[in-house]
């Protein structure tokens, strides 16, 4: 089985974070990996990673990082497929501002599609999405886990139905 999603973080101390996605992607029965890779600390295996992507079948990468988090929009001006950055409030960043801001501003001519900060199980349902838009089974997959969340917010009225106040009216 080779991955379709790539997953990859500036340091296993993202993992807690990331492992969100891995968790997404695991229940939509879509084969990944996961990496640490820095853009900073291995900008050679960075690039070789991005410039390979594609011819290994790799579709979407989401990358997570924290701080000044150039690793997303790193990949992204390397490989020609989807970027999902994950802005990671580490404990060097200034409140997550910097990981958020370093992902979402890109130049024009690198897109990098961001979720907010912590965000990656967002990332993962983005990648599910973008490999759906291509294939009729993931899409359907993706109905079904929408109608879920629906179905769960459905159920939580009801059960608000039995919160009692004097003057709620509902």
């Amino acid at each position: 089985m080779n991955p379709k999603v790539s997953i990859i973080m500036g340091s296993t101390s993202d993992l807690p974070i990331m492992e969100k996605a891995a968790k997404i992607l695991d229940d939509f029965g879509i084969p990944f990996e996961i990496n640490a890779l820095s853009a900073h600390r291995t900008p050679d295996q960075a690039m070789k990673f991005a410039k390979g992507a594609y011819e290994r079948g790799i579709r979407v990468v989401i990358a997570g990082a924290g701080g000044a988090a150039h690793l997303p929009g790193v990949i992204a001006a390397l490989t020609p497929i989807p970027v999902i950055g994950v802005p990671i409030k580490a404990s060097i960043s200034i409140d997550g501002w910097d990981s958020l801001l370093s992902i979402v501003q890109m130049p024009p001519g690198i897109p990098v599609a961001t979720v907010g900060l912590d965000g990656a199980m967002n990332a993962g349902i983005l990648a599910v999405q973008i490999l759906g838009a291509g294939d009729e089974k993931i899409a359907r997959q993706v109905v079904e886990f929408k109608a879920g969340l629906e179905s769960k917010i459905v159920k939580a009225n009801e059960e608000l139905k039995s919160v009692k106040f004097k003057f709620k009216t509902n």
